[in-house]
């Protein structure tokens, strides 16, 4: 039923480069051979390019230590396609993004790096990549996907993984799990042994991200969004909204839900140990659970504020070297990694929910199935620059509310006024 790789490949760049602000459009060196529409133009043609690659060159690509395992199996796929090496370069996870900022502009950079969203604010700013348009194959994705990499109107990443946070049950204490968290945590209340309703880790610092959903659910997004559905640097957690989360989270406390003595380690072996019904986290715990033999679900996180819960959600994807010499074969590459077969690779070799919604849809494990169902409200992890100013207080005014050393909507409005200072 799927269509080959070659095919695939050689149905021609439907993903046009365009150029980005301050920098040149990446052409093709005058080495390289045509790009793969140029071969599949005539029946001819077409049948040739499927008894032969397509095209031939080189890419390096950057990725990280979790991801190089994956890009070198694509890779052979992909050179097996069209032609076109793709060299696979490790590099430190933290250093991805601060060495290709600094390589790029003297020529020595990849042509591609693979990583997060939220970088690309600042590879933007620095003029390191290049814009995509990706035309009819928009409508492919998750549209929360291709929102996260928008800036300036533009799609500056391919998504192809999706990564978000969900309410995790312990379905040996809860079978049901209510429609509004106020009625979760009474039923969690209720549950013979347990010594906590629900745990959301915090600890000292505190962790806006994992309290991110319940905070949406009061009608209070951390930036506000134009018609794109483009971050503005416009705060959309202040006023009412955000004053209401304020006092829930006091109410949590009290609740016993919130502790700045709850970490990630602390509430994940709460769970472990069954002393909780329900925690709210990713899919990077799921698999310890499973394996302890726990039966699990994973659903979205319930409302608390009236408006869908609505997680921060993190997508992987591939940016294009705005000083690339080899920008029609990257674009070749760029077009393959939308395809379904493509994204079903990284998929099966990554085990984190595909942006393709073709592959998303495909998808048969339950557990992960559950956080792409509790992501479909998911917003992307804002890339802005002033989400610096935002993390340096943001955490910190939510823990002084939870420990009481604040009064909750006092703190609040003194965390708007704080991080407006900085923007």
């Amino acid at each position: 039923m799927r269509k080959s790789l070659l095919a695939a490949a050689a149905a021609g760049l439907s993903l046009t480069l365009v150029a980005c602000g301050g920098g040149t459009t990446p052409t093709t060196s005058s080495s390289a051979p045509a790009p793969a529409e140029s071969v599949a133009s005539t029946p001819a043609a077409s049948e040739s390019a499927s008894q032969a690659p397509a095209a031939a060159g080189t890419l390096t690509v950057w990725v990280d230590e979790t991801r190089i395992d994956a890009f070198k199996a694509l890779g052979e796929a992909f050179a097996a396609a069209t032609g076109v090496t793709l060299d696979v370069v490790q590099k430190p996870s933290q250093d991805i993004k601060t060495d290709f900022i600094a390589q790029a502009p003297t020529g020595q950079g990849p042509d591609l790096i693979v990583g997060a969203h939220d970088w690309t604010g600042d590879l933007v700013k620095n003029g390191v990549i290049a814009p995509l348009e990706l035309g009819e194959n928009t409508s492919k994705f998750a549209e929360n996907a291709i929102a996260a990499f928008l800036a300036d109107g533009q799609v500056f990443g391919l998504p192809y993984a999706l990564e978000n946070i969900a309410l995790v049950r312990n379905n040996a204490l809860a079978a049901d799990t209510p429609a509004t968290f106020d009625e979760l945590i009474a039923q969690g209340k209720a549950v013979e042994g347990a010594e906590f309703p629900v745990v959301i880790q915090q600890g000292e610092g505190g962790d806006a991200y994992h309290l991110y959903p319940i905070q949406t659910s009061f009608g209070a997004p951390v930036f506000k969004s134009n018609e794109a559905g483009e971050y503005t640097a416009e705060l959309g957690m202040g006023g009412p909204e955000g004053e209401a989360f304020a006092a829930y989270i006091k109410k949590l406390a009290d609740e016993g839900v919130l502790s700045a003595s709850i970490g990630g380690d602390q509430a994940k072996q709460a769970f472990l140990d069954q002393k909780t019904p329900y925690m709210i986290t990713g899919p990077w715990n799921t698999t310890a659970f499973t394996e302890a033999g726990l039966d699990i679900s994973v659903l979205p996180v319930p409302s608390a504020g009236g408006q869908p819960s609505a997680p921060f959600m993190g997508v992987q994807g591939v940016f294009l070297s705005s000083k690339s010499e080899n920008g029609l074969l990257a674009g070749q590459f760029i077009d393959y990694l939308s395809t379904k077969e493509a994204q079903d690779k990284l998929f099966e070799l990554g085990g984190r929910t595909p942006a393709l919604i073709e592959s998303a849809d495909a998808v048969s494990d339950e557990i992960l199935a559950g956080f792409g169902e509790a992501g479909k409200d998911a917003q992307p992890m804002p890339s802005l620059p002033e989400m610096g100013a935002v993390w340096e207080f943001w955490g910190g005014a939510e823990v002084s509310i939870i420990t009481g050393k604040a009064d909750p909507v006092t703190a609040w409005q003194d965390m708007i006024k704080n991080i407006e200072s900085k923007f």
